[in-house]
């Protein structure tokens, strides 16, 4: 590609590109080399990975092999339980050596390391986990640092006389998921935390029906396209829901282990910043906070009152 990769700002001003390749799920998560060569020939410039998805060690590899300088490429990781099981615990004492071993397979250190939930260690080491995290980052021997899945009272726990505020908090954002999200985004807001959005096609891809935005997405889809005739890619309701993710000022963090639609995804990620017009974002906003739905219930379901809206499939 060459126009400048796009980014995002975060609060110690790292620049983040808005669009990472995932290799933790899918089809992705079976050829993580492959499928990495080609997310970086084709442009993208943000791999996102963790310990559990086990696919740590293919993430530097494709680095490696592309050719593309390692500082070219921005790298997240996480740490995830000892076994990559949802709610199993690390000891405060593996927790260095755990991150010392992702930096080991990766071949370097990642450009961002999150806590990948707030059940990877027992409900009171958590905030000591963090501080082991700040000690690395105070020491050198990592760079940003943040955490995933984290509820608005992990957030208030981590942040209270927190030394390093998380640089991002990396959850299944959508226009399904915003109503119950609020406490949440109201304290990332607050304390300059940049949300980081995986799942973001879901409600296109794992709703029944798309819901209630869909038809939005279909009117904008058509509406960008005839008026940007010379635009590389075809415009549909994927490109635009992307697009509004971005818009939101989101990093948006999706798998893929097919070779054209890892070349669309890098295609999306160079697409004008401007295509989206200010009340198309408020639309979708408005309209999504009317509905809630969650494919990856497992985390931030857990002692975070629900809204009690319906989930569109009616």
């Amino acid at each position: 590609m060459s126009s400048p990769v796009q980014t995002l700002k975060l609060a110690s001003d790292v620049q983040i590109p808005w669009l990472a390749w995932g290799n933790g799920s899918g089809a992705a998560s079976k050829v993580p080399l492959e499928a990495g060569l080609t997310a970086l020939k084709t442009g993208i410039r943000h791999i996102d990975t963790a310990q559990g998805y086990r696919n740590e060690g293919a993430a530097g590899e494709a680095i490696r092999k592309s050719g593309i300088p390692k500082d070219d490429v921005f790298v997240t990781s996480k740490l995830s339980g000892p076994t990559s099981g949802d709610k199993e615990t690390h000891s405060l004492e593996e927790v260095r050596p755990a991150i010392q071993e992702s930096i080991k397979k990766l071949g370097f250190v990642p450009d961002l390391f999150l806590i990948h939930n707030p059940f990877v260690v027992a409900p009171g080491d958590l905030k000591k986990t963090w501080q082991i995290l700040e000690d690395m980052k105070a020491a050198g021997e990592l760079k940003e640092i943040g955490v995933s899945n984290f509820r608005p009272q992990d957030l208030e726990l981590i942040l209270d006389g927190a030394k390093y505020k998380p640089a991002v908090n990396q959850i299944e954002y959508h226009p399904y998921t915003l109503t119950h999200l609020e406490p949440v985004l109201a304290i990332q807001a607050k304390h300059g935390i940049v949300t980081e959005s995986y799942g973001p096609l879901t409600p296109l891809l794992r709703h029944p029906n798309g819901g209630p935005i869909k038809p939005i997405l279909t009117r904008i889809a058509k509406r960008i396209a005839e008026a940007n005739p010379n635009l590389p890619i075809p415009i549909d309701e994927v490109v635009v829901l992307l697009l509004w993710t971005r818009a939101t000022g989101v990093v948006a963090v999706t798998a893929s282990g097919n070779e054209g639609r890892i070349k669309l995804l890098a295609d999306i990620s160079y697409l004008p910043a401007d295509l989206l017009k200010k009340e198309e974002v408020e639309e979708i906003i408005n309209v999504g906070k009317t509905v809630h739905f969650r494919h990856y219930r497992e985390h931030m379901e857990e002692d975070f009152a629900l809204p009690s809206l319906p989930d569109g499939t009616a």
